[in-house]
């Protein structure tokens, strides 16, 4: 049998055919009959070559024609679905975090979107990995296009519904709120207000320890502008380990009589720890979406937000459950703006008022006398108020 890859090794060394046909290497045996050898050899391995070269030309698989890649990717693969569902969400993640009212209202920049961006993203990447041809075609640019389109109109429809159908504020993102003194933010947005009275909103939970401690600067800074708080109760917080038994002025009823602020609140009276109370419309819902980080929260005009506790819960543990007299003397102590209560209340009660004062726009002297502050009150409220921005 002809070793036919010798002969293509001696072959490339320059040998002529008659040479190669005499090696005894290349096991070339021709019929008796045959005279020129290195001719028959010399013909033998053109249909040897010929021959291979055929057999190869069928196996070898046909590449796929232009038409059959432009159908290919125009089918909805994972790339191509990535490629239009990744600049959806991601514009519509970028105007819902840089609007998060109106745009975030239906459906908020975190955790929601976000989410939806980190999927479509994934099935991108996937889609990328798993393509066997171009990945970056005339149908996948379209196809881009069109995500941008649709998150454009998507995120700008939501807006707008926001905006008219609800009368959802425009809120800028938490990232630009500024630091106030006491623990308070300022809020780059127009005023809320209710019949031209700044509106204090407070948004908590019965259960909450932190907002147990935070409801008697709350009340007491709302009597200190009205001429009646009415509806409310003491009460203690839940068994937590933050302040169990936390006594409590539950505001979830408030009825405020004033001229000069309008309250609203949203508190949930479950008892149950976790619990948390929905939104009645869409000025709260905006605000607590854009800016809290939990419970208690509190909005002064639309334009100061505070947070966490006014009042720390182990402040007030000394009259937890009733010890001590409980909430009665609690009560009794802020009313009156004496004993040891008072002096935990008293300084983020009087920042409240410093934010009512700024937010109505009234002379601290004014409401001074109007609603009989005490001195001391007077003094450290309009301190407060000097350094508000």
């Amino acid at each position: 049998m002809v070793d036919w890859d010798r002969v293509a090794q001696l072959r490339s060394k320059g040998w002529d055919w008659d040479r190669i046909a005499r090696d005894p290497k290349v096991g070339f045996h021709p019929e008796a009959s045959v005279r020129d050898p290195g001719r028959a050899l010399r013909g033998l391995y053109q249909r040897q070559r010929s021959q291979r070269g055929r057999s190869e030309r069928e196996v070898a698989p046909s590449r796929p024609s232009k038409k059959d890649e432009t159908l290919a990717e125009g089918r909805w693969s994972l790339a191509r679905l990535g490629y239009l569902l990744t600049p959806l969400f991601g514009l519509w993640f970028l105007l819902a975090y840089v609007a998060p009212s109106p745009v975030g209202i239906l459906l908020p920049a975190f955790p929601w979107l976000g989410l939806g961006l980190a999927i479509a993203a994934f099935l991108l990447l996937f889609g990328l990995l798993r393509t066997s041809g171009r990945r970056w075609t005339p149908i996948y640019r379209t196809t881009l296009i069109g995500g941008v389109v649709l998150g454009l109109l998507v995120a700008g429809s939501a807006g707008v519904v926001g905006y008219l159908a609800f009368g959802c504020p425009y809120l800028p993102p938490a990232s630009t709120l500024t630091s106030e003194p006491g623990g308070w933010s300022k809020v780059n947005a127009n005023a809320w207000q209710e019949g031209g009275k700044p509106v204090v909103f407070f948004y908590g939970a019965t259960w909450c320890p932190y907002c147990s401690a935070s409801s008697w600067a709350i009340w007491k800074a709302l009597t200190e502008f009205s001429s009646s708080v009415t509806n409310v109760q003491t009460s203690y917080s839940a068994d937590d380990p933050a302040g169990p038994y936390t006594p409590e002025m539950v505001l979830a009823s408030a009825q405020v009589v004033s001229p000069v602020i309008a309250f609203e609140v949203t508190e949930d009276t479950s008892g149950v720890q976790g619990s948390y109370a929905g939104t009645s419309n869409c000025y709260q819902q905006a605000y607590v979406g854009a800016y809290s980080n939990g419970i208690p929260f509190l909005v002064v005009n639309g334009q100061y937000v505070h947070t966490t506790s006014l009042v720390s819960p182990s402040d007030l543990s000394t009259w937890a459950d009733d010890a001590n007299g409980g909430a009665s003397t609690v009560q009794s102590s802020v009313a009156s703006e004496t004993g040891a209560p008072w002096t935990y209340v008293g300084p983020p009660a009087c920042w409240l008022m410093a934010y009512l004062a700024k937010a109505c726009g009234v002379p601290v002297a004014t409401l001074a006398s109007t609603y009989h502050w005490t001195s001391a009150t007077q003094t450290a409220v309009a301190d407060d108020l000097a350094q508000i921005g």
